[in-house]
């Protein structure tokens, strides 16, 4: 069943054109990796998706709900999709626990104990029940990206959206959150991840999509795209990772 339909999807910033006629589809528990250079416009088409960014034309289908430019109710939409940034957008004044309920408790308006109950199955989880009470500042980086991932999982999301969450990481702990969002793909969460890991994009993936210059440029199965990508753009942009052996 698709959970997530894109048609014809534009975007601009005043005369630049972000993303030029974006047509995709995505199934429930797929996992769909997102490649491309810098400024390509990958992470511009996940905010579009999560109503971040307003969109110039096109529909977005959210199980099957139909949201085009002068939709309203991202409020509501929001509370299938979760999104983890690589700035980690934690609350520094409140503790680990305190930021994972608020969304829950206040948007969700679900009860406190039953929230307290499933963060702590994340936490642990995660490698993390022993920081429940512990503060953002506290926490190392890669620490601080899996309890923004718990946050996301505790609004119990149909669809969880990636952008280069690694990419401020320090390279000796990009792993510890790598792995958390391997076992999410196994046990069947649906995603669309942008990444520069072309290593774990490539274990992870069920496709690829590369994008260059607000177009999607190739799509693919990871296996064909790593090997022997169709378009001369992607084979130039491997040969950076010297992947396409």
């Amino acid at each position: 069943m698709s959970i997530l339909k894109i048609e014809n999807l534009q975007k601009y910033y005043g005369n630049h054109h972000a993303l030029k006629n974006i047509n995709l589809e995505l199934q429930q528990k797929e996992t769909l990796v997102i490649l491309g250079p810098s400024g390509c416009g990958k992470s511009t088409l996940l905010r579009c998706i999560n109503g971040l960014e307003e969109i110039a034309d096109g529909s977005i289908y959210i199980n099957g709900e139909k949201i085009t430019k002068d939709f309203k109710d991202w409020t509501r939409i929001r509370q299938k999709i979760g999104m983890v940034f690589q700035s980690y957008e934690l609350f520094e004044h409140l503790s680990v626990r305190e930021n994972i309920l608020l969304g829950p408790i206040k948007v969700q308006k679900r009860d406190k104990e039953e929230v307290l109950e499933e963060a702590k199955k994340w936490l642990d989880k995660v490698g993390l029940s022993h920081k429940i009470d512990s503060y953002p500042r506290e926490l190392s980086g890669g620490q601080k990206q899996r309890i923004a991932i718990v946050r996301s999982l505790c609004m119990n999301p149909e669809l969880m959206l990636f952008d280069e969450v690694t990419a401020a990481l320090d390279p000796e702990i990009v792993r510890e959150v790598l792995e958390v969002m391997l076992n999410l793909a196994k046990e069947g969460m649906t995603m669309i991840i942008v990444t520069h890991e072309m290593a774990f994009a490539k274990g992870v993936a069920d496709r690829i999509i590369f994008m260059d210059n607000g177009t999607i440029v190739e799509e693919n199965s990871p296996e064909i795209f790593f090997k022997n990508p169709n378009t001369e753009r992607a084979k130039k942009f491997l040969n950076l990772f010297s992947y396409n052996k």
